[in-house]
């Protein structure tokens, strides 16, 4: 081979100025979240969740991420001799993910545990696995949510409480009670109705057995089909109920739960969502005929504070991954994390992110002790969660829009995993009621439960005098309950939810990163994008704080 002077071979494919791999990393490096893991009562498990953060941000994990997602569920409706079968087949890595997540108590383990902070714990475990795929984390929140809506049938809940809070996971349609642990999902939503539940017309008809039904109708978007046991919502004699749907009936037999399609989704591709038929399905009713909203109001509690937790998550997630790049990654001359402007938009990401991580850990605090009886927590639970609901998964899209172009070019390639996360950011906003749907149901609390408002305005409280800034939100606050209108509810629920991370973060949060939130957030020192912080915000103790590791 002759070669021409000076030329190296291969010399194009030296790799300089990208970054090494991120994995093996701990998502429970959080320092807020370790933080408020003590704070809310549960740091008795930091040790466990130091573990699973370690796990977490290990390559298996990472790598069970990216194949579950890669490889889809396959629906099979029939088997080879035509007989139904309506089965969705998960790739390996599924199955992987959901076995650390069940036996790590992120189902339904918490309410078997008679231990104050076990709903934190599982919050806090919810924040570092969520590091890995979301969408497995929707059959464990639906397992999570469905016990305390099943007690409201006590002889029900006596069968399947024990399996559900199970920590193991046992795939694959089978009698429940002969399995080791069970799954359960939910099939409220209709094509002509969405949210609006009420104008369900799935049909339940009572048998000749009491408490038996059976189910003819067509439900709209029910994730997860593979669940052993649904909970549904149908038109009984005596109104809207709940109903307990098992994919497989005591007798061995399957019931009818045809699955007709796959829903296309934009994200969350690595679960499965699903449009059932039931015609002449067996169920069994759940608390009283009529009284079926109020039977999965707590349900839907549990679920909208698992659309924070893991809208926390995913903001952490990548965060941590534009501060990778950042750190590793030069142009013009230096490092980016070194260079003034992609300083101020790594930490105006921070601060997000760890005001959304701590006002989950708050909410799971308050649901803790609303399960053990605590009536004020109760009543701080319905509002703060219905106001953390609508606003911090209302800022995923944005945050994780801008921790991608922290990479460039680099962070649009499929390869980067970030635009998995970006597709799978405005799930959270959606499900278990979209942002309009949150924001009226703060103003009806507003209305109809004077001791819920009271509850948000003495935690508010707490915080008062520490910043004049916040001590000006709160006013304002006041003075536009008095005007709350319809057409004003997001702009009113905006206000309560910066308003109640601002004042978690001036009790809790180093005053460099209180100062910087209250000034962008409610003195109106910000633009109107990321890293817009005002020039006297101190971003190396905010970057310090959140990034360990940068300098």
């Amino acid at each position: 081979m002759v070669q021409t002077p000076g030329y190296a071979p291969y010399a194009t494919h030296d790799v300089t100025n990208q970054p090494p791999f991120l994995a093996p990393y701990d998502a429970s490096e959080d320092t807020a979240l370790l933080e408020g893991l003590r704070r809310e009562g549960a740091g008795w498990a930091e040790d466990d969740i130091r573990w699973l953060g370690r796990t977490a941000g290990g390559a298996a994990a990472q790598e069970w991420s990216e194949q579950a997602n890669r490889h889809e569920p396959e629906l099979r409706t029939h088997d080879r001799y035509g007989r139904r079968i309506d089965e969705v087949e998960f790739h390996p890595s599924w199955h992987d993910l959901m076995r650390v997540a069940v036996s790590e108590g992120l189902a339904a383990a918490p309410w078997a545990e008679d231990r104050a902070g076990a709903h934190v714990a599982r919050s806090a475990r919810g924040l570092v696995w969520g590091h890995t795929d979301a969408g497995h984390g929707c059959p464990t929140s639906m397992t999570y949510a469905a016990v305390p809506a099943l007690r409201a049938q006590p002889e029900l809940a006596k069968i399947y409480e024990p399996l559900l809070t199970s920590r193991e996971y046992d795939p694959g349609l089978r009698v429940p009670t002969e399995k080791r642990g069970l799954l359960a999902g939910m099939g409220m939503t209709e094509k002509q109705g969405g949210s609006d539940v009420r104008t369900n017309t799935t049909v339940a008809t009572p048998s000749a057995e009491p408490g038996v039904y059976t189910l003819r109708g067509h439900k709209w978007f029910t994730s997860a089909p593979m669940c052993d046991v649904f909970l549904v919502l149908a038109q009984a004699p005596g109104g809207l109920s709940c109903f307990l749907v098992p994919r497989i009936l005591p007798d061995g037999t399957r019931n009818a739960f045809r699955v007709q399609r796959l829903k296309e989704k934009l994200g969350n591709r690595s679960n499965a969502s699903c449009e059932p038929e039931f015609d002449g399905t067996v169920a069994w009713l759940v608390g009283p005929e009529g009284r079926g909203v109020k039977t999965i109001i707590e349900m839907v509690n549990c679920t909208r504070l698992d659309c924070v937790m893991m809208s926390a998550a995913l903001m952490r997630k990548t965060l941590v991954e534009a501060g990778h790049h950042a750190r590793h990654r030069s142009a013009f001359g230096a490092r980016l994390v070194d260079q003034p402007l992609m300083r101020n938009v790594l930490a105006d990401l921070a601060l997000e992110s760890e005001a959304a991580t701590t006002l989950t850990l708050r909410l799971a605090g308050a649901a803790d002790r609303a399960v053990r009886g605590d009536a004020g927590e109760a009543a701080f639970r319905r509002i703060a969660t219905a106001v953390g609901k609508y606003w911090v998964t209302k800022r995923g899209p944005a945050f994780t829009a801008e921790a991608l172009e922290c990479l460039g070019g680099n962070g649009y390639v499929e390869e980067s995993g970030m635009p998995r996360h970006y597709r799978e950011a405005p799930l959270l906003s959606i499900w278990e009621g979209s942002g309009n749907v949150n924001a009226l149901d703060v103003l009806r609390a507003l209305g109809k439960e004077p001791a819920a408002a009271q509850a948000l305005f003495d935690e508010l409280a707490l915080a008062r005098g520490a910043d004049a800034r916040l001590d000006a939100a709160v006013s304002r606050l006041k003075s536009m309950f008095t005007t709350a209108s319809e057409a004003g509810a997001r702009r009113l629920v905006e206000l309560m939810a910066m308003a109640l991370q601002a004042s978690l973060l001036v009790r809790h949060a180093p005053p460099a990163v209180a100062d910087a939130f209250c000034a962008s957030r409610l003195g109106g020192d910000w633009g109107h994008a990321f890293g817009t912080l005002p020039d006297g915000a101190d971003l190396g103790a905010v970057l310090n704080r959140a990034l360990p590791d940068s300098p």
